[in-house]
């Protein structure tokens, strides 16, 4: 097997929207999206995977050495021998790779958010990064596109941990705001009892409109001239604002299922922002 026959694998099985809009690329460009998404994939599985935050810990110290292997092209590990080539060609930023295992180190050793500036930190290093880093492999960018890009990351790990809400209190995990639910009456405790109230509703409520305030920003930043390079971040931009909608209109719900779109849902929204038509 060979390393991009490895992140190729890897990124398959994650089962990922994300993958389907690789397609819309060149050759290249989707290989490099490829390693990257299997780079996101490997360290997330850590976390999500290990059962000892320790040993997990270890291991994502592991990952930040290796990323500097990986910028000198010394790398031993496939993934690190795919990545590589990308990091020149498109001027990836090795500071946003950096980001994403602090990121993922996060997740081991902050079990609350007090605000949305805490929690924005954290949405930037495990989306807005990969934003940036995308956008870069997707084609030529601007200032402005890297901010639509890390706009249009936040929105979308807001669109996750409002579909995952159920999922992570049972790992025991709680990313909606403590001063978001204080505000409306609830609180961390009641989210990881499970608890199904107006209040949290109203809570998810409040999220959801800051996460559509996010999708409309980036569509805002986002120069016309660049909108064609940029395709593959527009089609999951609408598949996944298309997720937030049935969100919405299930009362979010999702403290015992989850929700997703149909595989045809998925498809029929993908083609229409394919083509140019990006429905607000």
């Amino acid at each position: 097997m060979t390393p991009q026959d490895y992140c190729a694998k890897k990124a398959a099985e994650a089962g990922s929207s994300f993958t389907a809009a690789f397609r819309l690329l060149p050759t290249d460009r989707r290989q490099a999206m490829e390693a990257l998404y299997a780079f996101c994939r490997e360290v997330d599985d850590i976390v999500d995977e290990c059962s000892d935050p320790a040993l997990a810990e270890v291991k994502l110290h592991w990952w930040r050495q290796e990323l500097d292997q990986i910028a000198a092209g010394k790398s031993q590990h496939p993934l690190g021998q795919a990545l590589h080539p990308s990091i020149g060609r498109y001027g990836l930023n090795m500071a946003d790779l950096h980001a994403v295992v602090d990121g993922m180190e996060m997740d081991l050793t902050t079990g609350a958010y007090a605000d949305f500036a805490g929690l924005d930190v954290y949405c930037d290093r495990v989306a807005g990064a990969v934003g940036r880093l995308s956008a870069r492999i997707f084609g030529t960018i601007s200032d402005q596109t890297l901010a639509y890009a890390t706009e249009l990351g936040l929105a979308l790990q807001y669109t996750n941990i409002l579909r995952d809400v159920g999922d992570d209190a049972r790992k025991g995990r709680v990313y909606l705001p403590e001063a978001l639910l204080a505000a409306h009456g609830s609180s961390g405790e009641s989210v990881l009892s499970l608890q199904a109230s107006a209040a949290l509703t109203q809570a998810l409520v409040d999220m959801a409109q800051r996460a559509h305030a996010r999708y409309d920003k980036a569509l805002d930043l986002l120069p016309r001239s660049e909108r064609v390079a940029q395709r593959p971040g527009l089609v999951m931009a609408a598949v996944y604002r298309d997720l937030l909608r049935t969100l919405e209109v299930s009362d979010f719900a999702v403290l015992h299922q989850r929700i997703s779109l149909t595989p045809a849902r998925k498809l029929w929204v993908a083609w229409w922002a394919a083509a140019g038509r990006m429905p607000r």
